[in-house]
């Protein structure tokens, strides 16, 4: 009876790995979109990707709080907050307009990016830490 029960053991393990590595090699999902239907993570860009996007006319959305944006930011950048976002998304312009967001870290951005996208925005990108740009 106990090899039994290590056995199955042993092989819920091994069917457990097989889950999480599975799940592991999935693409990343933002994930249900306002209809309902799942849309890719947004693109994470690097600073160059951003300057140019800027230039032609992207919005660039800081989403730290009022007081990291009070003490730095960069220039043209309007400040949204991550616990705002839901609230101020009709400040962002049209679904369709590019946005550029960016933080501290890149965490809050990742999060913002993905409401936004929830919430039907199409071309959302992710610059992710302010250092970055």
């Amino acid at each position: 009876m106990r090899h039994d029960f290590r056995k199955a053991a042993v092989w819920g393990a091994g069917v457990l790995a097989a889950l999480a590595i599975g799940a592991a090699m999935l693409p990343a999902r933002a994930g249900p979109d306002a209809d309902g239907l799942a849309r890719p993570a947004p693109a994470r860009i690097d600073g160059q990707q951003a300057r140019k996007l800027v230039n032609e006319g992207a919005r660039l959305v800081d989403v730290r709080t009022p007081a990291e944006y009070a003490d730095g930011h960069i220039d043209g950048a309007l400040n949204v907050p991550l616990h705002e976002v839901l609230e101020r998304s009709g400040e962002l312009g049209a679904k369709d307009q590019p946005l550029v967001l960016y933080c501290r870290s890149g965490r809050r951005s990742a999060l913002a990016a993905q409401k936004l996208q929830g919430l039907g925005f199409t071309l959302v990108y992710d610059l992710g830490s302010k250092s970055a740009w």
